[in-house]
């Protein structure tokens, strides 16, 4: 495995490797996990489109490593990222890993790659596909530049690591006569998004001072720490209570449709509340990196086991 330690040549491909940020990935496949799983739940095996699904699976990927390298060129532009006071991974146009120019051709590649594996969308999910995709496009480079210095990072997340990917991956593989608006679904989706959020929340929570200094500001810069601690643990469990709520239907309301999904989760809530208290005794520093790949574990977790949830509902 390439380690930020190893003696990265300029350009090469452990750098760019390393500036797609492997371990973020999982922000991208669990919302399209949860989507396809509600696809074939409602549709079953007879009605499942194998090929949008792998569509869905690629856009999400790319468009992931294409957030990466637009938040890797971009801060280095703008001077965000510091090799001397950043706390966070090594980034790799900062680090020299990667240069500028090569890194704007790479963000404009991955761009393209990621909307001419969207546009066949287009022939599952109709024509608005391709405002879906330009709007994930678009707001990938409005994050960076604009909306997470206004504090509007997580309400991005809420909307692109959750809404989005989980209801429109399950619409396009649906056949048309399916297709549709699903309570559940979205009750779903929102549940995503939340526990994804957290992912954010702990980056920020670990930049908070350098973030004020630079002007920042995040939703942890305005709330302050101790709230940050707090709305962690809270976000994961809420997300929770809305998957459950979302996968009952009115004739099937019995303790069982609650207490059986609740047991399931039992891992995901164990491990969430563990990492919260794991952070809120780093505090601040550098060692909360290890709390940032303990919550994209925890993420993973939860979308595995919200998977099954969905298929057993």
């Amino acid at each position: 495995m390439i380690s930020e330690r190893d003696n990265i040549k300029t350009n090469s491909l452990s750098a760019w490797i390393l500036a797609a940020r492997p371990k973020t990935l999982t922000g991208a496949i669990v919302p399209v996990m949860i989507g396809t799983a509600w696809a074939w739940k409602i549709g079953g095996a007879e009605n499942f489109r194998f090929l949008p699904a792998l569509l869905c699976f690629l856009f999400a990927f790319l468009m992931q490593i294409d957030s990466n390298f637009i938040n890797d060129y971009f801060d280095c532009v703008k001077g965000s990222d510091d090799k001397e006071t950043r706390l966070g991974p090594k980034r790799a146009c900062t680090e020299g890993w990667i240069t500028l120019s090569a890194m704007h051709k790479g963000l404009v590649v991955t761009s393209l790659l990621a909307s001419l594996v969207g546009l066949p969308l287009v022939f599952y999910g109709g024509w608005q596909m391709v405002l879906v995709g330009a709007a994930c496009v678009l707001f990938a480079f409005l994050y960076t530049t604009f909306f997470s210095y206004l504090g509007l990072g997580d309400v991005l997340v809420l909307v692109f690591f959750g809404i989005i990917p989980v209801t429109f991956t399950t619409y396009v593989i649906l056949p048309s006569t399916l297709q549709g608006v699903y309570p559940e679904v979205i009750m779903t989706s929102i549940a995503c998004g939340l526990v994804i959020d957290t992912l954010l929340i702990v980056n920020n929570y670990r930049d908070r001072d350098n973030d004020k200094k630079s002007g920042k500001m995040t939703l942890i810069v305005r709330i302050g720490a101790k709230k940050a601690e707090k709305l962690y643990n809270f976000l994961g469990l809420l997300a929770i209570i809305f998957t459950i709520q979302g996968r009952i239907s009115p004739d099937n309301n019995g303790w069982k449709a609650y207490v059986i999904p609740l047991i399931i989760y039992i891992p995901y809530i164990f491990l969430h509340t563990k990492t919260q208290r794991y952070m809120v005794q780093i505090k601040q520093g550098r060692e909360l990196n290890k709390v940032l790949a303990l919550t994209a574990r925890n993420i993973l977790i939860y979308g595995i086991l919200t998977t099954i949830v969905v298929l057993i509902s």
